[in-house]
């Protein structure tokens, strides 16, 4: 077992991959949010947060860990004596698009290690900083609390043929989506988990559909209470303020807040979708 303060010689470390923005993963993107997209063409920028479907893991099935990601340790630090791993949250900064047909990099750092106590017991809190930039470039730069009620709203209800196909698309083995007895029997939850990702990926498609063209200029996003599939959840948001400011939020079926999120776009790309 890794002490907590053997954790800390994991931080800045650093791992860089390479990809090729394809075509196709954002033609599969597209189809499962249900938008009738024209394909993608070579040199179109694609949509705000599709980086997620790239650099997609590459472990060996014999090295994968009992959850179904890779086992602990290498490049991410080996907290072995707690038994779930959940992605959290997030902040993004758009400063170019990434187009289809360009070579990318990403580069990895770990910037924190931070043990704290939770209501369910002890935590520990990785921050990773991702750069991706373009290919030979540097980098550019548990009761929920009830959610309020958006300008914007659109329901629905994430079942499991969602959560595979977002798990295929991002390569994610993480057995909390799709396997029913390890999650029920080894980490107790209710029923698969909704992909962090996905739920800030169907948030960010609401503002697409709201005010579509709208260039994305920034993103954050923090994972507040979990989504189950099978349970309804309620999409939020408000038209942007003066400073191109969009709040987004997820509900649960008993009006929980589940996420929050904000994104940033141009000013002059505020106009509201009144179809």
């Amino acid at each position: 077992m890794t002490g907590r303060a053997d954790l800390q010689a994991w931080v800045g470390r650093t791992e860089t991959r390479s990809d090729f923005v394809a075509a196709g993963p954002i033609d599969r993107l597209a189809a499962t949010l249900d938008r009738h997209d024209p394909p993608a063409r070579p040199g179109e920028p694609i949509p705000p947060l599709a980086h997620w479907l790239f650099f997609l893991p590459d472990t060996p099935q014999s090295e994968l860990g009992p959850d179904g990601h890779p086992a602990r340790g290498g490049f991410l630090p080996p907290v072995h004596d707690l038994p779930r791993r959940m992605w959290a949250g997030g902040r993004l900064r758009l400063h170019a698009p990434i187009r289809v047909g360009m070579p990318i990099a990403r580069r990895s750092t770990i910037g924190e290690i931070a043990a704290r106590e939770g209501a369910s017991g002890p935590l520990v809190f990785v921050t990773v900083r991702h750069e991706v930039h373009a290919a030979g470039d540097g980098p550019a730069a548990r009761a929920a609390t009830p959610a309020p009620q958006g300008v914007w709203q659109a329901r629905m209800v994430p079942d499991a043929v969602l959560l595979f196909r977002y798990s295929a698309l991002t390569f994610n083995g993480h057995r909390i989506h799709y396997d029913l007895r390890y999650l029920t029997e080894v980490e107790h939850y209710p029923g698969p988990i909704v992909h962090g990702p996905l739920i800030a990926t169907l948030l960010m498609n609401l503002l697409h559909r709201m005010l579509p063209g709208a260039a994305v200029t920034a993103f954050s996003f923090r994972a507040v209470s979990p989504l189950f599939a099978g349970n309804a959840l309620t999409l939020h948001g408000t038209p942007p303020d003066a400073q191109g400011r969009v709040a987004l939020w997820a509900a649960n079926d008993t009006g929980g807040l589940a996420m929050r999120a904000e994104a940033t776009i141009r000013a002059d790309d505020s106009g509201v979708n009144e179809r």
